[in-house]
């Protein structure tokens, strides 16, 4: 097939406007086109009132190597690459011991899948429960203030990405095409087929919630097998040599082939493993607060008269700025049409993040506004450093914010003024339990809150009414990325435990569902062919 990439055409176009696009972007008559389809769709709102759809479309045409001769000079007509996902080994007969996955999140779900689509039979180790049971947990959390330490926004079935916008880009260098096989798997699994064009795809945790289900059951299918309230409690390690994992049950495992996927906010694991002599090192992430537009607001800021267009859907935003005191802010996981979320995943303490559904039409538009720091900036030299300013950040909101769960929260006019508010304007905060209306400059370090100060009216330049008064700020935003990172050589195993394979976010090799899931696929693909080559050997 031939692939064509930078077709235009206006946003409110009509259908059969797509098949002269292409006929005219090759030169050719309608009797030499076979069929075609769209690859990707993106758009341009650089001009807002004039926003452009922007095609890639697979042409399947007659006699093709002439019409890509004819095209030979032409960057944007090539052949159509082999973008399938091929396996790289094949279990024995005579495997011996079958792989463990902990962790069943983006990364460990397709650590197991590509294991058992190979043959291997993996054990997957999950310390939550089941999406379903999780779910009612969470929620549960969010209106009655019952939290479970196990069972909770960043612990169980699916992983802290289930409670998310669910988005499903990234900028991981994917020569490989592993985000394409991420992308099949979900649409068996029950995502809308749009994703595998749409520039920006998304999910949406309801969707999310019955896709874990499918390839739960797809795994369990093809030989694997899940447990679930299933704690990591402790490695066995003889000689720099993993051989087996001990459950907070007291059961243990023997394998020599354990996948770590724990995600970014088991602490107590990273405890275990610093305490067991596994290398680890502190590592950057990012600390703020959630800040929360109408987003009918943004859509007109950033669309014109095109927003509400169905194409468009609600206006995401992207933002960065470089402050004087050497800082850098940026906007992270934005949520358009969505809500503020607890997300505390332990006792007396406040976290935020962001959740959408796949329609995104709640009334406000989320992110967080987050600052850069790094090791230098931690209470110590430990490598668990991050994780104690972590959670000292998290206690101080719980007690700002009323010792109930509730999250401190301040109108951004009154931020920006360093005034405490007292009433809430014409944007209510989505977040649940609730919020409790203070002063946010009580928590984060001086140098985080001068520079957030510094780039609230710095975005405002670039989105007309970031800086509004009433817009809300919601803290505190701490498990932006792992605070640690779980160092593995090139074969992927931990650079001093042999067998142990550090993988995902929480080992600080990914940031999100899709980079998570192409990272679960490289470190399959390892554990396979390491396993093979100890048969062999």
């Amino acid at each position: 097939m031939i692939r064509i990439t930078n077709v235009k055409l206006p946003l409110n176009h009509l259908e059969p406007e797509l098949e002269l696009a292409v006929l005219a972007s090759l030169g050719m008559q309608k009797k030499h086109l076979k069929d075609f389809t769209v690859f990707r769709r993106g758009f341009d709102a650089r001009s807002k009132n004039n926003i452009m759809l922007l095609y890639t479309i697979d042409v399947d045409v007659e006699n093709e190597a002439d019409w890509l001769a004819k095209h030979s000079d032409n960057q944007n007509v090539r052949p159509t690459p082999d973008m399938r996902y091929h396996y790289v080994a094949k279990a024995p007969e005579n495997l011996a011991e079958r792989p463990v996955v902990v962790g069943f999140g983006p990364c460990g779900i397709f650590v197991a899948l590509v294991l058992a689509e190979m043959g291997y039979k993996p054990i997957v180790l999950e310390r939550g429960k089941a999406v379903r049971e999780r779910t009612k947990d969470t929620f549960g959390f969010w209106r009655s203030r019952s939290l479970n330490t196990e069972s909770n926004v960043q612990f169980g079935e699916g992983g802290a990405g289930t409670f998310s916008d669910g988005k499903l880009w990234t900028q991981v260098n994917d020569k490989k095409h592993y985000g394409r096989k991420v992308m099949h798997e979900f649409v068996a699994a029950g995502a809308p087929a749009e994703i595998l064009y749409v520039s920006k795809p998304h999910i949406g945790t309801y969707k999310l919630v019955g896709m874990v289900e499918k390839m739960r059951a797809k795994i369990i299918e093809l030989g694997g097998e899940i447990r679930f309230n299933a704690r990591l409690d402790d490695l066995q390690i003889e000689q720099g040599q993993v051989t087996g994992l001990t459950l907070a049950d007291g059961s243990q495992i023997q394998s020599r082939f354990i996948a770590l996927a724990a995600g970014h906010s088991a602490r107590d694991t990273f405890e275990m493993l610093h305490k067991r002599g596994v290398y680890i090192e502190p590592k950057s992430f990012s600390i703020g607060f959630r800040i929360e537009h109408n987003q009918s607001a943004i859509d007109e800021v950033l669309f014109g008269k095109n927003a509400g267009n169905p194409i468009l859907g609600a206006a995401d935003y992207k933002l960065v700025h470089h402050c004087k005191n050497g800082r850098s802010v940026y906007s992270f996981c934005m949520c358009p049409g969505g809500t503020v979320v607890a997300a505390t995943s332990e006792e007396k303490r406040v976290v935020t993040n962001g959740m959408s559904q796949y329609s995104r039409n709640e009334r406000n538009a989320n992110s967080a506004i987050v600052v850069g720091i790094d090791p230098s900036d931690f209470p110590n030299d430990s490598p668990l450093a991050g994780i104690e300013l972590q959670r000292q950040l998290e206690s101080a909101a719980y007690v700002l914010g009323g010792e109930n769960y509730d999250a401190p929260a301040q109108l951004v006019g009154d931020y920006l003024a360093g005034q405490s508010s007292a009433h809430l304007g014409k944007v209510e905060p989505s977040y649940k339990p609730g919020v409790k209306l203070t002063d946010l400059s009580q928590i984060l370090p001086d140098y985080c809150r001068e520079a957030i100060l510094e780039a609230i009216p710095a975005f405002n330049s670039k989105i007309s009414g970031f800086a509004l008064h009433d817009a809300m700020l919601t803290g505190v935003e701490t498990r932006t990325s792992s605070p640690v990172s779980i160092k593995r050589g090139e074969d992927y195993q931990s650079v001093n435990t042999q067998g142990l394979y550090p993988a995902g976010e929480g080992a600080g090799y990914a940031g999100g569902i899709m980079s998570a899931a192409i990272d679960g696929i490289r470190v399959a693909e390892a554990m396979a062919l390491a396993m093979n080559k100890r048969i062999k050997s």
